[in-house]
């Protein structure tokens, strides 16, 4: 029944972008040219080959990801989002996220993404000094990102996050809190500030910067998390901070562990399906490259699909998935989630979760962390793993 699954979301993934910047390892491609009509064709073969997994229920999110979503033109998100409401609820609550590059954006560009229905901006600012935005490869200036958020604020858009990084190549205390200063005086809704991470495939990897020493990290880390409470920021996941009531209606959902659809090349799902009477989470993927994406033929059996690496998460692997998730969030979630979630018993788990609180790394009252656990959070994870 749709009251016993999980919230759906919908994660559309656009892979082009303008330049590939030195950190970051997600599925994104250059490219000037980029067969617009084409793509949205296929999304939409694509989501109505998913369709088998939405259950009658209702879309809790959209969110619009990349490579750099604001690439693509009005007329893209008029007709997409048009053909997603003609086959899938949405609600008046559904919130729907497009990520923009502060170097790709128009006054025009914003009104018309509103009037199309997008309902929250997530712009990727990082940094405003002009040194850090070179060292991280950015085709923006601090003064794009400022003009980027009064262009949407004028366009109507009321829920607005800024993506900024910390920890970058000769940061210290001062120069991370003047970009965090800089972003609270734009009167975001939502910031997620995180650290940077030097992660496979990319150019960083490659040719590693060097990042400032760990004790500095610490005290970037608490200046900013004061700050950050000091203007009603309220931290309600490790990297996520928002003012009351405007958290990430999406990325909630990822972290507890509900289902969400993913299109586009390279997108990845997880829906809930019945496996001998119990709820157990299937993940796939979508074909990675734009190219082989778009030339992809639907096969006629089972199901007509983009998807491959279909699979049915081990029941060994589940406490340890759910908690990564679960985990990250500061309030943590009610032990009946589990239960809910995975198919498994939350007794199963009651030797570990008895000695994570005896530690005093686990509350006592729901699965979350203490402030000492979420500090320590990857050795809390480490007990699930096994």
């Amino acid at each position: 029944m749709t009251e016993d699954l999980p919230p759906l979301s919908l994660y559309v993934h656009l892979p082009w972008c303008v330049k590939k910047c030195p950190y970051c390892d997600f599925n994104s491609h250059t490219g000037l040219m980029i067969p617009e009509q084409a793509y949205l064709a296929q999304l939409k073969q694509d989501l109505l080959a998913d369709m088998i997994f939405t259950k009658g229920r209702a879309l809790r999110s959209i969110f619009f990801g990349g490579g750099t979503p604001s690439l693509m033109s009005i007329a893209f998100y008029q007709n997409l989002l048009d053909f997603v409401t003609r086959h899938l609820e949405i609600t008046k609550d559904t919130e729907i996220t497009l990520e923009a590059n502060p170097g790709t954006t128009e006054a025009d560009k914003f009104k018309g993404y509103r009037d199309a229905g997008i309902n929250r901006l997530s712009l990727g600012v990082q940094s405003f000094q002009p040194d850090f935005l070179e060292t991280l490869g950015r085709i923006h200036s601090g003064s794009d990102a400022v003009r980027a958020v009064d262009q949407a604020k004028r366009a109507g858009f009321d829920n607005i996050n800024l993506d900024l990084m910390h920890g970058l190549p000769g940061q210290d205390v001062t120069a991370a809190l003047s970009d965090l200063k800089q972003a609270i005086a734009l009167a975001p809704t939502h910031l997620s500030w995180y650290q940077l991470t030097i992660e496979q495939n990319t150019e960083f990897y490659r040719n590693p910067p060097v990042l400032p020493e760990d004790d500095a990290l610490w005290e970037i880390q608490q200046a900013g998390l004061t700050l950050l409470q000091q203007h009603q920021f309220q931290q309600y996941e490790v990297s996520a901070f928002s003012l009351p009531g405007r958290q990430a209606r999406h990325n909630l959902n990822y972290w507890e562990f509900g289902d969400y659809l993913g299109i586009g090349a390279g997108a990845h799902g997880k829906v809930t399906v019945l496996q001998e009477g119990k709820p157990s989470p299937l993940r796939y993927r979508k074909t990675r490259m734009p190219k082989d994406y778009l030339n992809a033929t639907y096969n006629l059996q089972p199901q007509p699909s983009l998807r491959i690496g279909e699979e049915i998460t081990d029941p060994d692997d589940l406490p340890f998935e759910f908690m990564m998730n679960a985990l990250r969030l500061k309030e943590g979630v009610p032990e009946n989630l589990y239960p809910q979630r995975t198919g498994l018993p939350l007794e199963d788990l009651q030797p570990i979760l008895a000695k994570l609180r005896a530690q005093g790394l686990l509350r006592q009252d729901r699965l979350a962390t203490t402030d000492k656990g979420l500090l320590f959070l990857n050795d809390v994870l480490s007990y699930f793993s096994d």
